[in-house]
């Protein structure tokens, strides 16, 4: 019908009539916070290259997530920073490492909370690769040394039981390991795990926008001879989205029960293409680039920070995304719940 018939501007006029025909939705249970826990007590470090986020210890961390809970935060994952790091990253699947202490303490503290675990090995080896290093026989550049897929599986299989057994509701690998939802789903099944759920990180680009994350987690590639310099021979390259497909496809078929793309925003593409794809609960992370350019240009004046957070995770929602894990979690419901102003 041509116009006048047709005026879309009718259903804009008020906030009511938006309301009343707004397709995508935004609540405090679509997010997922992520945090930091290190060894200590007290202990409260800020990230300088992320303004508002804190490396903390335990107890540091229970009071932080029970301020969440009561915004209306209901999810967190956890990072571990260890004491001690080694070629092996033992300290990723010590029973009584910095995250099985984490959770055991949110279990008890604040029960209502589903807690998430991150399951990788680079905050926990001495050369902050996401598995072991070894010599490659497949050839490459001069001496340099590659992560091994198949001598990694193992370890991320005991991190993620190690998890299990403090009490994780969901694990989430995030090494981009060729047949670690396998791996793992066999190693919680065969120990009676068999209810927690796997949340891989399906689609995870070798991007640029990890960098203030690495000094958080203080997880960055070292320097040194053979050490590859990045993480571009196991994480995905941004150019590609046939293979962020498949990726996701062959996770499925190995038993995630939820699935990722990382990062978020520059990816959304990849967020929708997943979500019309698989039936899959959907997660996109936020990631701390796109969070620490959010803050960057807030405190500069340039954007007005409290809509452009609502606006970014609401854009991730419209793409697909069920969850959305962001470092603004706490802020953003805090917001949609009018309690922050």
């Amino acid at each position: 019908m041509p116009f006048p018939q047709h005026r879309p501007r009718r259903m804009r006029r008020t906030e009511a009539l938006r309301s009343l025909v707004r397709e995508t939705t935004l609540a405090p249970q679509h997010l997922v916070w992520p945090l930091f826990v290190l060894p200590g007590t007290k202990v409260r470090n800020p990230v300088k290259s992320m303004p508002g986020v804190f490396q903390l210890s335990v107890d540091e961390l229970v009071a932080e997530v029970q301020q969440g809970f009561e915004a209306g935060v209901r999810s967190v994952i956890l990072f571990g920073i260890p004491e001690h790091k080694d070629p092996q990253g033992t300290e990723a699947y010590a029973d009584d490492g910095i995250v099985p202490q984490a959770i055991r303490a949110l279990k008890e503290r604040v029960p209502g909370m589903v807690v998430m675990t991150d399951v990788c090995m680079c905050e926990y080896t001495d050369h902050g690769h996401c598995g072991i290093l070894k010599a490659s026989k497949a050839g490459g550049p001069g001496n340099e040394l590659q992560v091994d897929n198949d001598l990694t599986l193992p370890l991320l299989a005991k991190e993620a039981l190690a998890h299990a057994r403090a009490g994780a509701d969901i694990v989430a690998p995030s090494d981009m390991m060729d047949g670690r939802v396998a791996a793992i789903r066999a190693e919680l099944d065969g120990a009676g795990y068999q209810d927690v759920p796997i949340l891989s990180y399906a689609a995870k680009f070798a991007g640029a926008f990890y960098g203030p994350f690495r000094d958080a987690a203080e997880s960055a590639p070292v320097e040194g001879p053979g050490i590859p310099k990045d993480r571009k021979g196991y994480q995905m390259d941004p150019a590609n989205w046939r293979e962020a497909l498949r990726e996701v496809e062959l996770d499925v078929a190995e038993g995630a029960d939820m699935i990722m793309v990382k990062p978020a925003v520059p990816y959304l593409d990849i967020v929708r293409q997943v979500r019309d794809r698989f039936d899959l609960p959907t997660a996109a992370y936020h990631v701390s680039g796109e969070y620490a350019m959010i803050k960057a240009a807030a405190e500069r004046g340039w954007i007005d920070e409290d809509r452009v957070v609502l606006e970014t995770l609401l854009c991730c929602r419209r793409a697909g995304a069920d969850l959305v894990l962001t470092y603004y979690a706490k802020h953003a419901a805090q917001l949609l719940s009018g309690k922050k102003r």
